[in-house]
């Protein structure tokens, strides 16, 4: 296992995780669950396409749901820092040999779509139309209160080189992992940013890669336990998967959701700040109960095996064989 630092002077400038496209059955129906339901706010409707943000969100949208007949996530997006980095991204990943080309997207500048070595579909830009925010409407307070994106969780077959090309090269800042208690010990899962929070991508080891889920902030802990409630009443207690808690790793109060077409959301709040570029990482191992859930209890094994496919991407096993403690 090799926990390296963090690369000072990446090739291009990556703020922080953007949003997600994901592909969904009935639109109608994931309007009334990410709309009615969670809170989310909707920006507009072109065509088979939904476009979402969190109340406090300036950007044009967050979540992008396009009706489809494959639930897979297109693409993962992330801004970076001027319209310089576009063009410095597309060297870096030409000069790789991996996949790139521009990309027309609606509400959004000059947009570069490329595949990381993994497989994994990204979705790089500078510039977004802007919006409002309603941070101080708070008659349009709903569910949840989501206020933002927040992070990527993925599964990934080799967390291990994963984390070296997004550390190692493009200047991801390690905040915690966790490692198997073999000898020599593996790397098992890890927790990176580039925004000064916890983290806006994690790798988690499993079949992959896939989408584990994606993370939205929301202001505190009795947000989540009121939107167990409003879920309960409205007819969505099935799309409770795992929660409510607290992790060990990255402190953060969570709940777990599966939207009508599978697609995991975390609820998430009260994790910490990060910015400090001699931060240690928090190491934890696997067979930490607490890692999981600092109250100890284990996460289901569905938590564990059922991710979201990214499109075009082929899903292979996992290199280290390592189990989690999974509820019974």
């Amino acid at each position: 296992m090799s926990i390296q630092p963090s690369n000072p002077a990446p090739p291009f400038n990556v703020v922080r995780c953007s949003h997600v496209e994901l592909g969904v059955a009935d639109l109608e129906r994931s309007r009334a669950y990410y709309v009615d339901a969670l809170g989310l706010i909707e920006t507009e409707q072109v065509g088979d396409t939904l476009y979402l943000r969190g109340l406090e969100e300036r950007n044009h949208h967050s979540f992008v749901l396009v009706e489809s007949r494959e639930a897979t996530c297109r693409r993962m997006g992330f801004k970076l820092g001027s319209e310089a980095d576009l063009d410095r991204a597309e060297a870096f990943f030409r000069q790789k040999l991996l996949p790139t080309e521009w990309g027309e997207k609606h509400a959004q500048g000059r947009t570069l779509h490329v595949r990381d070595p993994f497989g994994m579909p990204l979705e790089f830009y500078y510039t977004m139309d802007q919006c409002d925010s309603c941070m101080q409407l708070y008659g349009r307070y709903q569910g949840a209160h989501i206020q933002r994106f927040d992070h990527f969780n993925c599964f990934s077959p080799d967390v291990q080189g994963t984390y070296d090309f997004y550390a190692g090269e493009l200047g991801f800042r390690l905040t915690e992992y966790t490692a198997t208690e073999d000898t020599p010990e593996q790397l098992w899962a890890v927790w990176m940013h580039r925004k000064g929070n916890v983290h806006d991508l994690a790798l988690t080891n499993g079949y992959g890669p896939r989408l584990h889920h994606v993370g939205v902030w929301v202001p505190g802990a009795l947000n989540i336990i009121h939107m167990c409630d409003v879920l309960a009443t409205t007819g969505w207690l099935q799309a409770i998967e795992r929660g409510p808690g607290r992790h060990g790793i990255s402190n953060a109060f969570f709940l777990y959701l599966r939207d009508p077409d599978g697609h995991r959301t975390e609820l998430f709040t009260s994790d910490y700040l990060t910015v400090d570029p001699d931060l240690t990482p928090i190491r934890w191992a696997l067979r930490d109960a607490r890692r999981q859930t600092l109250w100890g209890h284990a996460a289901p094994r569905s938590w564990f095996e059922q991710g979201t496919h990214f499109a075009g991407a082929e899903i292979r096993p996992p290199v280290v064989e390592a189990q989690p403690i999974v509820a019974p």
